[in-house]
């Protein structure tokens, strides 16, 4: 394939992202390519600036933002810079205090990513990084010691994508590391105003050769669980309230791919969460009997759907496991995009699932999940389908 056709597919895999819920697209499996709508793009109906949903737990949330560098191994994208570094961002369960709004992305960030799905001049990028969050930058955090939980977005997204269930998970009693990995997303600001642009995207095949990034991004969160819960490394202040017993990790997309390899690679992980993502990589020995989730969209992630490898994923899992899909959603409903998306006023009418009822089912079987496996609370809605959540479906192939 060649660059030109390379940037093409990703121009159309970016269409279902933060323009999923603004323009209609047609929902495909994760790490296919996806065609964008040809309808006519209306502006938003308002020029409000959006706001996240507020987090359910009882925990009021902090973040703190880590530039992190691992100097043992090159960047796999680019190996003439000699070492790999990450922009993370961790939400945690704080004290009652002030301080700052957290921010939602930069502006730059914000025009990249407009820009890169043809959405430059009809979204202002100051409308998408101006969105309010819950979390307040750098407040103390809560006594105690809480499980750490890691997540990872889809390929070519950036760590922003996850914000609401970073924060969702913070208040519910998790420090939370949700990081954006260099060269992988379509625009990452870095300390200085270093803009890295996604050099992957241009690298990696569509289909297949999405294998290439997930051990990479296996050994950026192994990585970050050791900067974190080590005494030396840079996320040394929040060590304290990090219980290293106890870590889970998550993603969306590719980043459910990445969270299954590190499982395969790193014992320390005890739990783990696929949204809507495709493996490529076996997962290994059954990830030693350890949970795992994999919840995706009807559509796309059914035991009879085709193009997908869940079905010999879920035979190569020997724990606990649950397979759920969401009926009406789509490959970005487990982001924060369809809510931005309804608060715009531009919903996607190719996805029926409105951003309300997406957020608030992710949110009950994603934390349900971590509250159960971290923290050992009793989480039924596990265990079964319930009568206030018709649309997810327990699968059990």
């Amino acid at each position: 394939m060649t660059r030109r056709s390379r940037t093409t597919a990703l121009a159309a895999l970016l269409a279902c992202a933060l323009s999923l819920p603004l323009l209609g697209a047609v929902p495909a499996s994760a790490g296919q390519d996806v065609p964008t709508a040809s309808r006519a793009v209306r502006a938003p109906s308002s020029a409000a600036e959006p706001e996240l949903p507020a987090p359910s737990g009882p925990h009021p949330v902090g973040r703190r933002t880590l530039h992190l560098v691992d100097r043992s191994r090159a960047d796999p994208w680019v190996p003439a810079v000699g070492y790999r570094e990450l922009m993370v961002s961790v939400s945690y369960p704080a004290r009652p205090a002030g301080g700052a709004p957290a921010a939602y992305m930069t502006t730059e960030e914000a025009r990249l990513l407009l820009e890169a799905r043809g959405l430059g001049g009809v979204v202002p990028a100051e409308t998408v990084a101006g969105t309010r969050t819950h979390a307040r930058v750098s407040v103390p955090p809560a006594p105690g010691r809480f499980p750490l939980v890691l997540l990872s977005p889809g390929f070519g997204m950036p760590r922003a994508t996850l914000t609401s269930l970073a924060d969702d998970l913070a208040s519910r009693g998790h420090v939370v590391a949700t990081v954006d990995h260099a060269y992988e997303s379509v625009g990452t600001e870095f300390p200085g105003g270093r803009v890295l642009p996604c050099v992957a995207c241009d690298e990696v095949e569509p289909g297949p050769g999405y294998a290439k990034v997930v051990p990479g991004r296996a050994a950026d969160l192994s990585f970050v669980i050791d900067e974190l819960t080590g005494p030396g490394g840079a996320g040394a202040a929040l060590s304290r309230v990090i219980d290293a017993r106890r870590v889970g990790i998550a993603g969306h997309s590719i980043g459910g791919a990445a969270a299954a390899a590190t499982m395969a690679a790193d014992r320390r992980v005890r739990a783990g969460a696929n949204l809507d993502g495709d493996f490529f990589v076996r997962p290994g020995a059954g990830l030693g009997g350890r949970p795992f989730l994999m919840i995706g969209a009807e559509a796309t992630h059914r035991p009879d759907s085709t193009g997908t490898d869940w079905s010999e994923a879920w035979d190569r899992l020997h724990g606990w496991k649950r397979w759920l899909t969401f009926a009406g959603a789509g490959h970005f409903s487990f982001t924060d995009f369809p809510w931005l998306g309804d608060q715009l006023g531009l919903p996607d009418p190719a996805v029926p699932l409105s951003g309300e009822r997406s957020w608030a089912l992710t949110r009950d079987y994603v934390t349900a999940f971590f509250d159960r496996h971290l923290r050992g609370l009793p989480r039924p809605v596990l265990d079964g389908p319930t009568s206030s959540r018709p649309e997810a479906v327990f699968h059990r192939p």
